[in-house]
């Protein structure tokens, strides 16, 4: 593969998928089909694997080229925000607050940590709902000036301000016999269907631990990718979510109830910024905004200082020592 790749190439690549064709992508970019034909085979020729396969009359994804698609839109996401800050300067303008945090911050509860800061309306804040990985990256790409993240961290580079710690909680229908409980006996579920988020390193992990240790097993389990969706689950009839607080709290959703369980299995998050970078006036204010909001909305919320352990993965009680 040569060394450089040509921008225009990419812009074609990601037109093709965005639009769904070589005609409407050269419609979308302002260039003619054949130049979007030929841009997109010097890109395959260039990275040296096919990017598309032809299914009838439609473009669809190789395996390859799904996997660097993604790449592509990271890369040309980051030129966009280049750009928009070259023009902010040239104009003056007051640099905007660049925040990246998973979804179950981005929810609700950060917007209103947000919305507590003296000048909030002013602010020029551009808010970024992305997967834990990509959060790692934004801040030590320097993207985003502050990020909130799932603990452990195993990427050097970045400085935790504050650790949460919450617990598991059971959200289930208003409607469901067991949403008479204050607190959801684990046990109770052992004939029901359990929705939790995807990551088996993460949240999943303590779930199917518990489990096991309780003798149940998840019966035809649903996973999903982040916690609204697993309460949008929940809402069609699908099963009881066992995932962390945030998000039923941040964006609660109408039917649906949240119960505490009878097993505490914490899952933790981070506050970071870059390491070595200083840090603003107005990222601390976020951070100590956000941290009441938690303190007064999240039940059993634990807030921190960070330790510096929290590059590791949090070791069950029985591993050796």
């Amino acid at each position: 593969m040569d060394d450089s790749l040509d921008l225009r190439q990419l812009e074609a690549f990601a037109a093709v998928i965005s639009a769904g064709g070589i005609t409407a992508a050269a419609q979308l970019l302002g260039r003619s089909q054949p130049t979007i034909t030929r841009q997109m085979q010097d890109l395959e020729a260039q990275v040296g694997f096919p990017l598309l396969d032809r299914k009838g009359r439609r473009l669809v994804l190789t395996e390859r080229g799904g996997l660097f698609h993604a790449e592509v839109e990271r890369h040309l996401a980051s030129l966009q925000h280049l750009r928009s800050r070259a023009v902010g300067i040239l104009h003056g303008d007051t640099p905007a607050l660049e925040i990246a945090a998973i979804p179950a911050f981005a929810a609700g509860l950060l917007t209103q940590a947000v919305a507590r800061l003296p000048d909030a309306p002013g602010i020029r804040t551009h808010l970024q709902a992305v997967g834990g990985e990509e959060v790692v990256r934004l801040v030590l790409s320097r993207i985003a000036d502050l990020g909130l993240c799932s603990l452990p961290l195993r990427e050097p580079g970045l400085d935790v301000h504050f650790v949460v710690e919450v617990a598991c909680v059971a959200v289930l229908r208003a409607d469901d016999p067991l949403a008479q409980h204050t607190t959801l006996p684990l046990h109770l579920l052992a004939d029901r269907r359990l929705i939790t988020t995807a990551n088996p390193y993460r949240l999943r992990r303590h779930v199917d631990d518990a489990l096991r240790d309780a003798g149940l097993s998840r019966r035809q389990p649903l996973d999903t990718n982040t916690s609204f969706s697993a309460m949008g689950a929940v809402r069609a009839g699908l099963g009881i979510a066992l995932i962390e607080p945030l998000t039923p709290t941040g964006a609660p959703v109408e039917g649906l109830v949240v119960r505490a369980i009878d097993q505490h299995l914490p899952f933790r998050y981070g506050a970071v910024t870059a390491a070595g970078r200083p840090v603003s006036a107005l990222t601390l204010a976020v951070f100590a905004a956000l941290r009441t909001v938690l303190a007064e909305t999240v039940p059993g919320a634990v807030i921190s200082a960070a330790t510096g352990d929290e590059w590791l993965p949090a070791a069950r009680p029985d591993a050796a020592a």
